[in-house]
């Protein structure tokens, strides 16, 4: 005696694909055969009486005789030592109901079937890949706005804006964090515009490439744990950073934001802290970094006026959390008088979000083009700040 319910259950479930596809192709699946159910000899009575008798108990308690669902036991009679015993003949799974309840998927198929007629009505195009891939059907539990997703390349299958930028109603990082799914869609609904031979999310899509941060960890015990020092990472990532770090049981309290990149390299090793390439206006793609509201926020930029316009617009970022500046004052401006030079007038016309003594030096260098660069700044007046205990 080989078969038992559980290897019932077995071959169903080996079924789950075929019954899929035949609820898309509307062909009836059922009723269908178990296979393989095992042949009983004279022998095997002799043998094995008792076990036998034991386990056709079993088959049949969990036959559709004693279950409203389950599967159909049809017997034949063998006869050993004049008496017949009711042996396996075939075995039946007769409707989908039945089969459904012997595999515990009534839930899951329920499911499947909702989300395929939403797909199908909307993106009637994706029935072929439906068929290949009918379990992604339950899998994934966001088609509403996958739909959505699609339904914006059709209409736009050269966007050229960054992922963030896209007009769907969406949160802000869908798209970033199911790209397999959608790459996959998307392949087939604008087949026609698709850069095929890049495997670049952005690029194959036409869209653009998502700016990158570049950071270093300054903290010597983040390093040695994270794995982190020197990186440059799609601000996407970036912005989860801080939970990659919390994660690993490390604290991080400083970021500061530098212009140089001479500056990012030869900051000495500052506990809990971490040094960011601002890259002039590009801090404007720090804006959505959530969790720089839970950090003391320093910025270090030129001595000049596109300086302070830069550290006023990161301050408007960030309304909730004070950011300050570092050796851009005028007791510095004047003692580094001899590398000051000139910059292009400002053309801003807007109120800065600065102090009172930021903004009077900002007058002073609008008024006189003058500026100085950060590099010129010794990195001794850095290390002065922190032994003077900054950025406790």
């Amino acid at each position: 005696m080989t078969i038992t319910p559980e290897k019932i259950q077995q071959q169903c479930t080996n079924w789950w694909k075929n019954v899929l596809v035949a609820y898309i192709e509307s062909v009836d699946f059922f009723p269908k055969e178990i296979s393989r159910i095992g042949k009983i000899t004279t022998k095997d009575l002799r043998e094995k009486l008792p076990e036998i008798l034991k386990s056709l108990e079993i088959l049949q308690n969990n036959s559709k005789s004693n279950k409203k669902f389950s599967y159909n036991l049809i017997k034949r009679e063998q006869l050993y030592k004049g008496r017949k015993y009711p042996i396996p003949k075939k075995i039946v799974i007769e409707t989908l109901e039945d089969y459904l309840k012997i595999i515990e998927k009534e839930e899951e198929y329920r499911t499947f079937i909702n989300n395929y007629n939403l797909l199908i009505n909307e993106l009637p195009v994706m029935k072929d890949w439906i068929i290949l891939h009918p379990q992604k059907m339950i899998d994934c539990n966001i088609w509403p706005n996958i739909i959505k997703v699609c339904k914006y390349f059709i209409k736009n299958p050269k966007p050229n804006l960054y992922i963030r930028e896209l007009p769907i109603e969406v949160h802000t990082k869908f798209i970033e964090e199911n790209e397999g799914i959608l790459r996959e869609l998307l392949d087939i609904v604008i087949k026609d515009y698709i850069q095929s031979e890049e495997t670049d999310f952005e690029k194959r899509f036409n869209l653009k490439k998502d700016l990158s941060v570049r950071y270093i960890v300054l903290d010597p015990n983040i390093r040695d744990v994270s794995g982190i020092e020197d990186s440059s990472i799609p601000i996407s990532q970036f912005e989860r950073l801080n939970s990659q770090f919390e994660r690993l049981k490390l604290q991080l309290k400083n970021v500061l934001i530098v212009e140089n990149k001479t500056n990012l390299f030869t900051i000495p090793e500052l506990e809990k802290t971490i040094v960011v390439f601002g890259s002039g206006k590009g801090v404007k793609v720090l804006k959505n970094v959530k969790w720089f509201e839970q950090m003391r926020l320093f910025y270090w930029g030129d001595i000049d006026t596109n300086g302070f316009e830069i550290l006023s617009q990161f301050r408007d970022y960030f309304l909730n959390t004070y950011v300050q500046s570092i050796l851009m004052d005028k007791a510095i401006f004047d003692r580094y008088e001899k590398y000051r030079g000139k910059s292009p007038p400002s053309k801003n016309s807007t109120s800065l979000n600065l102090t009172k003594d930021e903004r009077e030096l900002y007058d002073l260098l609008k008024e006189n083009n003058w500026r100085l660069e950060q590099e010129k700044i010794p990195i001794e007046e850095f290390n002065e700040l922190i032994t003077k205990g900054c950025f406790l």
